[in-house]
């Protein structure tokens, strides 16, 4: 049995006037501890996709489930990771931090200190009693992600969360967040329009064709280039030929789309 399975996601947008179909037929299947990307044109249901996993959103059909649990019984297994850091301004970091142990109910003496553990672990230490407006975008995004892990959830959803970054805080905290996600062992799932980054992190890529939303191809990224860090996978001399295939797939799905 599958650790994720996506079975069958159907999903349309009712208006008073008007229905639009986003995803049609969508299924697969995750292991534990692998990390997929969603990548496609905009308005291919990337997002909707990723919100249906999370059990945002119900589908007009199809299931979607976490080690043999539907989804809304498994809502407390999942994480989710957003462009912007929506960390509370009010709040100091530490206590933003400890934000998600406390609606789950898990805040007790150890978890705290894990999680501290966890900022520091991140290159946060020292931060603690700051304001979120005293740090800079890349530090904000780290706190967040340090929220996210702090509840222990076994899978991570991140949609488009460098995107929002200069390039070069980009690069960096694609090689933190890998080497996090690697180290806690966590599975975890993509939504990015980035090519580059979707090759750089993933071990298989999954592209959305749209209107409506559909698997259009899957690529398995080479064991080699997975063995890397985002930022060496870059240069990995395979990198470009991955990167020039998934573009061509691209550029037929966009021109196939507009004829």
């Amino acid at each position: 049995m599958s650790f994720l399975s996506v079975k069958d996601i159907h999903h349309v947008y009712f208006t008073k006037d008007t229905t639009t179909t986003a995803l049609e037929d969508i299924s697969l299947t995750i292991e534990e501890g692998e990390f997929i990307s969603l990548l496609g044109p905009s308005g291919c249901g990337k997002t909707t996709l990723l919100s249906i996993i999370a059990g945002l959103l119900k589908p007009t059909y199809g299931e979607v489930v976490i080690e043999g649990k539907t989804i809304e019984k498994a809502r407390s297994d999942i994480g989710y990771m957003l462009q912007q850091d929506y960390l509370f301004p009010w709040k100091t970091i530490e206590e933003n931090i400890f934000v998600g142990l406390q609606i789950m109910n898990q805040e007790t003496n150890q978890t705290r200190k894990n999680t501290l553990s966890l900022l520091e672990e991140i290159g946060l230490k020292g931060v603690e009693k700051a304001y979120p407006k005293q740090l800079s975008g890349g530090m904000r995004q780290r706190a967040a992600l340090v929220r996210t892990l702090a509840t222990n959830p076994k899978i991570l959803l991140l949609d488009e969360p460098f995107s929002a970054l200069d390039f070069q805080t980009k690069l960096k905290l694609e090689d933190l967040v890998s080497d996090t996600l690697k180290e806690y062992r966590k599975t975890a799932i993509l939504v990015t329009h980035d090519i580059g980054e979707a090759i750089a992190m993933s071990d298989r890529i999954y592209l959305l064709s749209k209107s409506p939303g559909k698997v259009a191809k899957i690529f398995d990224i080479p064991e080699n280039l997975r063995n890397e860090a985002p930022f060496d996978a870059r240069q990995h001399p395979e990198y470009s030929n991955i990167f020039q295939q998934i573009w061509e797939e691209l550029d037929r799905l966009e021109t196939k789309f507009e004829h």
